[in-house]
């Protein structure tokens, strides 16, 4: 009897042991911290209808989904790309804050960029191509600069890779820019 009584105590004394253990002392506090991990997106790709006019519709650019949605003029998916766009969250407040601007916007230009040089500050210095066969200049007041346009880099698709703008791959900019106009409406959603 002596030695089931010893068992029992020792095995109350290791339960409470493991309760007081579990039991957050009354002079901590818990707080739980919402973390933003980068992930790149992957988003399904949808081909235009054949019967899609070009002078219809408008884009739409979700920043929360990387994609970009072509929709016709029934408001109806007709393209769904991936994107990349700014690094940092939030709406564009200036020059060099690397934030997609957010709200409705249209197409200024449609330029051909395949000779176009830029440095991306990244130590690889100016490089031809970077923005891929396409820039399409947005109107984006009182921002300038800002476009969609391709990439020398397509792993950076599906990430916030960009200094402002919205990249696509270079073979879904040709695409694109095959139902496109200048004028054409372009809603970029918020965070």
């Amino acid at each position: 009897m002596h030695f089931i009584s010893k068992i029992t105590l020792l095995m109350a004394l290791l339960w409470m042991g493991s309760c007081a253990t579990q039991q957050t002392p009354p002079s901590v506090r818990v707080v739980e911290v919402p973390v933003r991990v980068e992930v790149p997106v992957e988003v399904e790709v949808v081909k235009p209808h054949p019967t899609l006019q070009r002078q219809s519709g408008m884009i739409l650019i979700s920043k929360r989904e990387m994609r970009l949605t072509l929709l016709d003029s029934l408001q109806n998916p007709q393209l769904v790309l991936p994107i990349a766009c700014g690094k940092n969250y939030g709406q564009k407040e200036k020059v060099g804050d690397m934030k997609t601007p957010e709200g409705d916007f249209t197409i200024r230009e449609i330029n051909d960029s395949k000779s176009w040089k830029h440095d991306f500050k990244d130590g690889l210095g100016m490089i031809e191509g970077a923005y891929g066969p396409y820039f399409i200049r947005l109107w984006t007041p009182p921002h300038t600069g800002i476009g969609i346009h391709g990439t020398h880099l397509p792993s950076s698709i599906g990430s916030r890779a960009t200094e402002g703008c919205i990249r696509l791959s270079n073979s879904d900019l040709q695409e694109l820019v095959r139902y496109i106009y200048v004028g054409m409406p372009v809603r970029i959603l918020a965070d």
